[in-house]
């Protein structure tokens, strides 16, 4: 599959979990990829690159705007620019609203909502003056619904959905588009260690809390895939997505149907 061979994704937050699968994927279709965050670098980079084409890494802050700007000009210099945008870095922090930390709150606001405003404004010169580009938001379910204790990503994801929209809408006449997908449940670093908590609370295995927490919310029962994510991903970047404009994804099991 080489639908986007001579295209460069860079994805954020894509050395492990959702971006990592991301990344494999659009390389496995073609891609040249850079990866940015701060799990396993070495490793990351041998799974992407075993797709055959070329992988960069850069280790941008996603709290900092300069830091952003740098990477897509690492990006801009190294790889010819940015094709594909996949804004994935994200951080969470559960907690009651009157007990939740101002530094977590602005900390989550700045990775998962200010970032990709930082990020699509600096790839945009690119992608403009070729006339083609990619935008993908990896909000959540939480982007559509709420959950207690998650005040700061519910405000961030919903915040990231109307980003998504209006970049959608702004440049509905170019040959660029934007979209959101929403994940529910999925296994993951971040929700495994909300499974955990969850077993450790109520003193049962893993295995149970997780089908519990899952079950609350996701008719299917079963937590979504990052490989099928990165799947839907790959689709969005595709010409066959191409007047897929400003939606935003839901792949949740069923949770927002309800």
């Amino acid at each position: 599959m080489t639908a986007l061979k001579g295209k460069t994704a860079l994805v954020t937050g894509s050395t492990s979990g959702i971006g990592l699968a991301i990344a494999r994927t659009l390389a496995q279709a073609g891609a040249d990829v850079v990866l940015n965050g701060f799990g396993e670098i070495d490793a990351a980079r041998d799974a992407v690159a075993a797709h055959g084409g070329r992988v960069g890494y850069h280790g941008a802050d996603m709290r900092r705007a300069d830091e952003i700007a740098a990477m897509i000009d690492f990006t801009n210099k190294e790889f010819g620019g940015v094709d594909i945008l996949v804004n994935n870095a994200g951080i969470q922090h559960v907690v009651p609203v009157d007990d939740f930390p101002a530094d977590k709150w602005d900390d989550i606001l700045a990775i998962n909502l200010s970032s990709a405003f930082h990020a699509t404004k600096c790839a945009l010169l690119t992608m403009r003056a070729r006339g083609w580009g990619r935008i993908v938001n990896v909000a959540s379910v939480h982007g559509l619904v709420a959950s207690v204790n998650k005040s700061a990503y519910v405000a961030a994801k919903h915040g990231l959905v109307g980003l998504t929209k209006t970049v959608a809408l702004e440049l509905a006449e170019t040959g660029i588009t934007c979209n959101a997908i929403c994940p529910g449940w999925v296994q993951t670093p971040l929700a495994a260690k909300q499974f955990a908590d969850r077993a450790h609370a109520l003193r049962i295995d893993l295995d149970t809390a997780r089908a519990r927490v899952v079950g609350e919310k996701q008719p299917s029962g079963k937590v979504v895939t990052p490989e099928q994510l990165g799947a839907l991903v790959a689709f969005l970047c595709s010409d066959a997505a191409a007047e897929v404009r400003g939606v935003a994804w839901a792949m949740d099991g069923g949770w927002t149907a309800q």
